[in-house]
């Protein structure tokens, strides 16, 4: 697999990228992600004109590369928003890397793609993938620059059905060896420190995507209790849970069927799950997000969803993201070098 560092020269091996968590990776996090070597997405989620604001205060203190691309990324969520309004937010700010996910149909992809590559021939388009046939279909019928392969551990929305990176990863590696790909991939899931980054590079990924450890970087845009809850939670698997729960606390779910969402634990879930009626949760809910915490509260006492992987026990401590990126190189690189030395 080609090194990612052939479409990003500035940046660090090995490379740790924020998760474009939407309304959570703003222009803050992206800077200070770019700034510590690694590469900083904008998360869009529906509302392109708050990306667009973030996006411009990115720009005012980052210099373009030597294509002329602004040196961060920007995520879409494709089934949520318009490609012609995205294509002109991108022909216009010209990012380096354009990220997309979650679909309404994969072949949704194809037509985006298209569109990205016409509004900014420089700009690298990146696809979100849950699976070994998606990531087939779309290397065959996209050939985007990079692939992330999201694997079930992750936090926030992603494929209701699906294996870890553990086996994703290495399973889509083959299959693409098989079939002459040469994508880069990236692995993203349940990694938050560098023992986690090392074993996906083993696994065949070329640089890791975190998001559950990026909610402990002061640049985040997070409420505290929420935060506080990310640093205070302990036994990821047993504290977090996926469900389709979480996006029906609104209102009507608006994403695809086959997605749901991995969140810590909460009393709107524990409702759910002793079958008290969903017009009941939501109005609890509606109370709760009202209040000055937003309905967000440490040891599974608020409404609100946070989202969060099953690596959520590993983050214990609020840091910078620059703190972050270099605490996780150096350690994925100790990780390798000490495990060389036992062999």
């Amino acid at each position: 697999m080609p090194s990612l560092r052939d479409q990003l020269p500035w940046t660090q091996e090995p490379l740790i990228v924020n998760a474009p968590m939407g309304g959570i990776a703003h222009a803050s996090l992206a800077s200070a992600v770019h700034q510590a070597g690694g590469f900083g997405f904008i998360g869009a989620a529906i509302d392109l004109d708050s990306a667009d604001k973030q996006v411009g205060i990115a720009a005012e203190t980052l210099e373009v590369t030597n294509e002329g691309l602004l040196p961060i990324g920007i995520g879409f969520l494709t089934f949520a928003v318009s490609v012609d309004k995205v294509a002109n937010l991108v022909r216009a700010r010209k990012p380096a890397v354009v990220w997309l996910s979650m679909p309404k149909s994969i072949d949704d992809f194809t037509p985006w793609t298209k569109a990205i590559r016409e509004a900014s021939p420089k700009t690298r388009v990146w696809l979100q993938i849950g699976s070994v046939a998606t990531a087939l279909a779309v290397a065959q019928s996209c050939t985007p620059d990079a692939i992330c392969l999201q694997g079930s551990d992750a936090g926030g929305h992603g494929c209701e059905q699906g294996a870890g990176v553990i086996s994703l990863v290495p399973e889509v590696y083959d299959a693409f060896a098989a079939e002459s790909i040469d994508i880069p991939l990236l692995a993203a899931g349940g990694i938050v420190d560098g023992r986690g980054v090392a074993a996906a590079l083993v696994l065949g990924a070329t640089g890791v995507v975190l998001g559950t450890r990026f909610l402990a970087a002061r640049e985040t845009n997070l409420h505290q209790n929420y935060r506080a809850a990310i640093l205070a939670a302990r036994d990821g698997g047993v504290v977090t849970t996926r469900s389709k729960l979480f996006d029906n606390l609104p209102g009507e779910n608006i994403w695809p069927g086959y997605i749901d969402g991995r969140s810590l634990i909460i009393e709107s879930y524990r409702d759910h799950v002793a079958g008290v009626d969903i017009s009941e949760i939501r109005r609890l809910y509606k109370d709760a997000v009202a209040a000055d915490d937003k309905g967000y509260a440490s040891e599974g006492k608020g409404r609100a969803a946070m989202w969060a992987g099953t690596g959520v026990g590993l983050v214990t401590t609020e840091q910078s993201a620059a703190e972050i990126v270099e605490e996780v190189r150096q350690d994925a690189l100790a990780s390798l070098k000490r495990v060389q030395s036992r062999l």
